[in-house]
This record gives structure tokens, sequence and C-alpha cells, in this order.
């Protein structure tokens, strides 16, 4: 299995102090020690997907459950729809483009740490807001801090190309994924929906 970079001094601390531990024959303390380097090396997992290759179609960016399907009006422009994706602590925390297309602008903004349930977070927290214009559609994708999160991260830049289904970041902890959905894209998932990154088809482009 594949570990993302960034968690892997989460896993090489603990997994030291667990050895040093195991040497010096205190087992019992190396025992939480141990648990916590397991699931670290679980959370920061970076598992291969095999997104679909009908370009007419949209995946979901993120791991997790569907918690708000919900048109909103931006200026004068037709209604879009946000789908929201809340990542639990056992959910992939990677990010992947839900379509393919040119990245033509990312937006980091600093913010608070509301619980990423809180349909506020999307206006307070921590968030990074990528564009990507495809050939049909362009959408926008925001990486959302949680409460526990800290740390966005985001490996692409505004001018690059990413395929559908490419990884392009992750979000440390608990978090949450939105994807703004322009109205020629008929959605197909619901709140409370469970969805895989890169895999799941959330839209089509009619």
């Amino acid at each position: 299995m594949r570990i993302a970079r960034e968690g892997i001094i989460y896993i090489l601390v603990p997994a030291a102090v667990t050895v040093l531990l195991l040497l010096l024959g205190l087992w019992l303390a190396a025992i939480p020690f141990a648990i916590v380097t397991a699931f670290m090396a679980f959370f920061f997992r970076d598992p291969k997907r095999e997104p679909p290759d009908d370009p007419r179609l949209v995946v979901a960016p993120a791991d997790g459950r569907v918690t708000r399907v919900k048109q909103v009006q931006e200026g004068n422009q037709q209604s879009a729809t946000v789908v929201s994706i809340f990542l639990s602590p056992l959910d992939v925390h990677i990010n992947r483009a839900p379509i393919a297309g040119e990245i033509t602008n990312v937006a980091y903004t600093r913010g608070k740490f509301l619980m990423a349930t809180n349909q506020n977070a999307s206006l307070v927290n921590e968030q990074n807001a990528l564009t990507i214009r495809g050939e049909q559609i362009t959408v926008v994708c925001k990486q959302i801090a949680g409460i526990l999160a800290r740390r966005i991260i985001c490996w692409k830049h505004a001018g690059e190309r990413v395929s559908l289904g490419e990884r392009f970041g992750l979000i440390k902890f608990s978090s949450r994924t939105d994807v703004l959905l322009p109205p020629q894209v008929e959605v197909l998932v619901h709140e409370g929906a469970r969805v895989r990154g890169g895999v799941t088809i959330i839209g089509r482009i009619r």
C-alpha cells in the first residue's frame, strides 16, 4: 500500500519510540506507540484508483459521506449545486480531481476550525479552492479543514493539468471536501451516500 509522503514523519516517530521501548524490554509501554504507528500508516494510505473512462462523468473528489447536496446561486448566473463530502479519520484523505482539465486558479484562505460537518465551515474554516476548467464544464473543488485538521496540502498549481481522478492533495485528519457543479451537470448522488474519491460517479454532463 502506498503511503502519502506527508505522513511518513507521523509514522516514523511513534515507530522509533516503539522499537526503543522494545529494546529496553518495556513491552507494555510499547503497545500504545505501536497502535499509533499502525493508525498513522492506515490514515495516510494512498490506494490506487481506476477512474471511469467516460469524459462526461464527474467523480467524487474524496472518500467519505455526502452531507449536503444543495443548489446555490452565485451572482446573476444559473444556480450551481454544491456537493459536500465529510471525511472521518478512518477515510482515505487523498483528494482527487473530479474532472479532467486545467487548473486555472488555486486560492488558499486561512480561517477557523469548526467541525467539518458544520454548514458554516465552508465559509469560515481554513480552506483551499481549486478551479478546474475542463473541455465542457468548469468546477470548483474546495479542501476544507475540520476541527482536527491543521494543514491543507495541495500538490498542484495554477496552469497545471489534471486527469480525471488524479491526486491533487490531502487534508490531515478530519476534514471536508466540497465540489461546486455547474447547471450542465446532472447530479447523481444524494445526501447520506458513501463515496470513494476518483471512483464514485457523482454527476454526468448533460
